[in-house]
């Protein structure tokens, strides 16, 4: 009777599919993570747009001095400018008063005979002059210009929004490198295990005469293949979850940036190819530089 057919093993061609398994999986919890650093950086940006100063002026300024302080500050490196708008806005003291009764609801004007607020102008900062010490010396650059009567700004808001933002990004600092060391140790042990198979082959080649860069090369290409696709995968399904979680949640459309999430699932699938061929690499060494007896 003829013997059962035996699989021809293949140098370089170890099982796959627990490797793919396992590196997409690693990806895709990597890049689940990124996805939500993004929203998080996006978000803290929307609220640091929102941090102005109010440049209440003196009553009674002719149009032409409104003009020169308008020309004055708007040329300050501390406004945020976007490629549409310049964060600078005046508001007369007319403005600011229908602002006041229509939130309110009470009509200071039936018991006053003058209009006590005054004309204003209200200046968005830019992300980088946000720091208490820096507003404290535009508020008081602002102060000197004159026809400024007083310049005003929510200075406890300021520092609470920059405490916060500071144990935020320190926490998921500490979470990312957590993470980074699980998915590398994952990767490596999974490809290690998957080598184990190849062992003896390995050592067959070197016994044949094989060069150590022959026997390293089908398993750093196929490694590389692997992690690619295991990139691209967990790249496909982040993509999916994002445009579900766009469709169904309000809002959530708000916090997107595109070129963030191109730049992560390039990022993945770079980083998959690297973490595979460096895993194989290692795995590789390791069998090649054991005795017969640590083979078995």
């Amino acid at each position: 009777m003829a013997n059962p057919a035996r699989t021809k093993k293949t140098l370089g061609h170890f099982k796959f599919g627990s490797v793919l398994f396992s590196t997409t999986l690693s990806l895709f919890i990597v890049g689940l993570f990124g996805v939500i650093l993004i929203q998080a950086r996006t978000l803290t940006k929307m609220i640091r747009e929102n941090i102005e100063i109010q440049v209440f002026l003196d009553k009674g300024l002719p149009e032409d001095q409104l003009k020169e302080i308008q020309k004055n500050i708007s040329g300050r490196p501390f406004i945020l400018t976007k490629s549409d708008s310049v964060g600078l806005r005046f508001i007369s003291d007319e403005e600011a008063a229908a602002t006041f009764i229509e939130s309110t609801g009470e009509d200071f004007t039936k018991f006053l005979e003058d209009n006590p607020l005054r004309d204003s102008y209200v200046i968005t900062i830019a992300e980088e002059f946000q720091t208490s010490e820096q507003l404290e010396t535009i508020a008081k650059d602002l102060e000197a210009i004159p026809g400024v009567f007083e310049v005003s700004y929510m200075t406890d808001l300021v520092e609470s929004i920059n405490k916060n933002l500071l144990k935020v990004s320190l926490v998921m600092g500490g979470f990312i490198l957590i993470l980074i060391i699980t998915v590398v140790m994952l990767i490596n042990n999974t490809i290690r295990l998957a080598l184990f198979s190849q062992r003896f082959l390995i050592r067959s080649m070197q016994l044949v005469g094989a060069t150590r860069g022959f026997i390293r090369k089908p398993f750093l290409m196929r490694a590389l293949l692997f992690g690619m696709i295991a990139g691209a995968l967990a790249s496909i399904i982040l993509f999916g979850l994002v445009q579900y979680t766009k469709a169904n949640i309000e809002g959530f459309a708000m916090l997107q940036n595109q070129e963030m999430l191109l730049i992560l699932f390039g990022g993945l699938i770079l980083v998959g190819g690297i973490l595979s061929v460096f895993s194989t690499l290692r795995a590789v060494n390791k069998y090649l530089n054991m005795s017969l007896d640590e083979l078995y």
